[in-house]
């Protein structure tokens, strides 16, 4: 077995599970100052591909994107479907759900990940302008006490649902 490189990379992300994304983001604006946030829907048809367990799946669920300082944070609320975050909420409550590791080559990161003995738990992809776009989150919780999530970010996002607050474009 090899060992993992992914870890070598900077935290890019953290992820919190929230009971509802719009009344965080609130919070987190009026208390402490932190937007814009950008919101996206991830379901089809801006993610082309859903898999848990290495399985197709449908899922639903409301993204709200900002920043503390230069980490992107990232709220998410499950809206429809079993998933990884419903997975979370029944064995932890809400929360810090997984750390982002951003990388280059997704084919490479998870070929890494695998020969070194961690699996993918859910991914999906296909959210950039041009198709491109891809998350994978591993399944690290029992061995290195959290939830890692690699990235590769699209070269062009589409236009957020949303922008809280609004005059913050």
């Amino acid at each position: 077995m090899t060992k993992a490189s992914f870890l070598n990379q900077s935290i890019g992300q953290i992820g919190y599970v929230v009971e509802n994304v719009e009344e965080t983001v609130k919070k987190y604006y009026e208390r402490c100052g932190i937007g814009a946030w950008h919101f996206y829907t991830y379901a089809p048809p801006l993610l082309t591909f859903q898999n848990y367990h290495g399985k197709p799946i449908y899922y639903s669920a409301r993204l709200a994107l900002g920043y503390f300082g230069k980490t992107r944070i990232e709220l998410i609320q499950n809206m429809e479907g079993h998933t990884i975050y419903t997975d979370f909420i029944n064995n932890h409550g809400y929360g810090v759900q997984h750390l982002g590791i951003y990388v280059s080559d997704m084919r490479e990161a998870l070929r890494d990940a695998s020969e070194a003995g961690f699996s993918v738990l859910m991914e999906g992809g296909g959210f950039g302008l041009d198709g491109d776009g891809h998350f994978a989150y591993m399944d690290t919780e029992k061995d290195l006490g959290v939830s890692y999530e690699l990235i590769q970010r699209p070269k062009r996002r589409h236009e957020p649902d949303m922008i809280y607050p609004a005059n913050a474009g």
